[in-house]
């Protein structure tokens, strides 16, 4: 199970990630597109990647476990 939650909180990260991209290159943000500027989903998707950004940092304290 963590291992299925680690790699999901990694794919929707690299998706925020790619959104912050096209947001300082193109300034065009693909979620605001999709769901609306600030709307109640849009801001759901927002605080989704924060939270597995804060999850990820998780990585640094883990040992090897292999």
């Amino acid at each position: 199970m963590s291992k299925a939650l680690d790699y999901t909180a990694l794919v929707i990260a690299i998706i925020g990630a790619l959104n912050w991209g096209m947001v300082g290159i193109f300034r065009f943000d693909l979620v605001a597109f999709l769901f609306g500027d600030m709307s109640w989903l849009s801001r759901a998707v927002y605080i989704l990647v924060a939270v597995c950004g804060l999850y990820l940092v998780t990585f640094f304290g883990r040992g090897t476990e292999e």
